[in-house]
């Protein structure tokens, strides 16, 4: 029997101004609708489950043609993991494993983002073995993605889930600025949110470089401002904003 067309596109993997990224909820959402190809998006803030909720609830006071999933991008002790379809805050600094173990406790599906990746907070070979030895701990879905932090690791990361890990790839555009969203998408059958957990669940989703961005198309000096504000994200998501004003040395408002 034939597998089921993909159908439905969905970038899984976008940040916002109330971290790392560079642009509003309300920026994203227009950005998305001019796009005019997704079904589904999904706000993934570092550690802080609060954006992607408010993205939804602005959302779902509108009129868009495609639907917000809420979304956390949490820090663990080894890497970074991608909580999907939870309603709420996955505690972070806890290892790669008990993250996984939470995020299914709490009905949510454990995306891994730039595997194996040194440009940024990512996990690793070693880890993901450990991963897989668990059901409980085994994520969902491996990223493919064409951030810069993806793209170092990105033709050993298909080599071990093709030849060891075995899992279902999806598109995340690891979007900062609102030129990345869509830059990468996951094919799925149906268009549906429903549709896309169940293909994630069965592993018939399909990563997919969707189109390039340039650096130069964004230019130096905003490069520049987002590396710096993330310099302060996780310190402010995780110890409050006291820290990010200690780093940046901002007065107290």
């Amino acid at each position: 029997m034939a597998s089921p067309v993909p159908t439905g596109r969905a970038d899984l993997h976008i940040h916002t101004s109330d971290g790392d990224g560079m642009a509003s909820i309300e920026e994203i959402l227009d950005a998305a609708e001019a796009s005019g190809d997704l079904d589904l998006l999904a706000i993934t803030e570092h550690d802080d489950l609060s954006p992607g909720l408010r993205a939804r609830d602005r959302w779902a006071h509108g009129n868009y043609p495609f639907t917000v999933i809420p979304g956390v991008e949490v820090t663990t002790r080894s890497g970074h993991v991608i909580a999907l379809f939870v309603e709420h805050p996955i505690r972070s600094f806890l290892t790669t494993e008990r993250t996984v173990a939470a995020i299914h406790e709490a009905g949510g599906l454990a995306l891994i983002p730039h595997p194996l990746s040194w440009l940024t907070r990512s996990v690793g070979a070693r880890v993901m073995s450990r991963l897989l030895l668990n059901p409980e701990t085994t994520p969902d879905a491996v990223e493919i993605s064409p951030s810069p932090a993806a793209r170092v690791t990105a033709r050993r990361a298909a080599h071990l889930n093709e030849t060891e890990w075995k899992l279902p790839r999806y598109g995340g555009s690891d979007a900062h600025f609102p030129e990345f969203i869509g830059a990468a998408v996951t094919l799925f059958p149906g268009g549906s949110e429903s549709d896309l957990r169940l293909a994630i669940e069965n592993g018939v989703t399909h990563g997919e470089l969707a189109r390039p961005v340039s650096a130069r198309s964004l230019g130096l000096r905003r490069i520049v401002r987002q590396q710096w504000r993330g310099l302060a994200v996780t310190p402010r998501k995780i110890l409050g904003p006291q820290i990010a004003r200690i780093i940046h040395r901002q007065p107290a408002p």
